[in-house]
């Protein structure tokens, strides 16, 4: 399995390489909140020794309904998140939706990432990968909720295609549909994916969503069960994933988006420093 690495940054993920932590918001909902969600986690895993990079979204296009919040735009997303990245000093995670954002985006982010609903358009995934490539960043791509894990080599072909030479891919597990306003993660696919070559991550936070079912705004949003994300999360890096993507918020029933899937930040240590205990148990095996 490929380890990749960003020298400027000190990062790499990988075999034997210690468990990559991207975490941070689900979006951005202001300057403020990005800077002291960013220093809290840049801290913990300071603290833990784990390597770190903040994502936060600037617009969440996939939403249930039209009335939803999205985020500020890409103008003003990238603002915050090069403050952020300024100065927290911690590299830079965010998505795209559009072919013609990559360019923009890579030039801030250290992580391009592809939405799950996404990760078929060609388009949307060649400009990414070239984008990326050109700015010497990652590609995150999370498998689709309808794609087998080992469908994921044609992500892969493509990225290569588009833009060869070292490998700069990062593949994303988070689950898939299992019947209507459910999802269910099976650990044999991160092994399946890594077996393409690249290391996997597991979203354990968009892993627990009930899409479309929040009863709280009668299914105009997605409903997740909070409590499963730390289940979710153990067991993946038990079954071998080389990093996690979290999202946390201060008071995750006040989130704007996607609150029931999110954890309280000041939850972040404890499972941080669990997760990292089973890594090294799983090296150890």
């Amino acid at each position: 399995m490929a380890v990749l690495t960003l020298d400027r940054w000190n990062l790499a993920i990988g075999d034997g390489r210690p468990l990559l932590v991207i975490a941070g918001l689900n979006v951005i909902e202001d300057e403020a909140l990005a800077l002291a969600t960013a220093h809290h986690l840049k801290g913990v895993c300071a603290e833990l020794g784990l390597p770190y990079v903040f994502k936060a979204s600037f617009d969440k296009a996939n939403r249930s309904s039209i009335m939803s919040y999205r985020g500020p735009g890409l103008e003003e997303g990238l603002r915050v998140l090069a403050e952020v990245k300024r100065q927290v000093q911690v590299p830079i995670a965010t998505d795209i939706h559009t072919p013609e954002q990559a360019e923009v985006v890579a030039a801030v982010a250290e992580i391009v990432q592809i939405p799950a609903f996404l990760c078929r358009q060609t388009d949307l995934v060649t400009a990414a990968a070239r984008a990326t490539r050109a700015a010497g960043g990652w590609l995150h791509v999370k498998k689709g909720q309808f794609l087998a894990p080992w469908d994921c080599r044609n992500i892969r072909d493509k990225v290569r295609e588009a833009a060869p030479g070292d490998d700069f891919l990062i593949l994303c597990e988070r689950g898939a549909s299992f019947g209507y306003n459910n999802l269910v993660v099976d650990m044999l696919g991160i092994e399946e994916m890594q077996g393409l070559g690249v290391p996997v991550t597991i979203d354990a936070t968009h892993a627990v969503q009930l899409p479309g079912a929040d009863p709280r705004t009668n299914a105009a949003s997605t409903g997740g069960r909070r409590s499963g994300v730390p289940v979710i999360a153990k067991a993946a890096v038990a079954a071998g994933a080389d990093g996690v993507f979290l999202e946390f918020h201060p008071e995750p029933d006040k989130a704007l988006c996607d609150g029931p899937s999110c954890l309280p930040l000041d939850s972040a240590r404890d499972l941080l420093a669990t997760l990292k205990a089973v890594h090294a148990a799983v090296a150890r095996s």
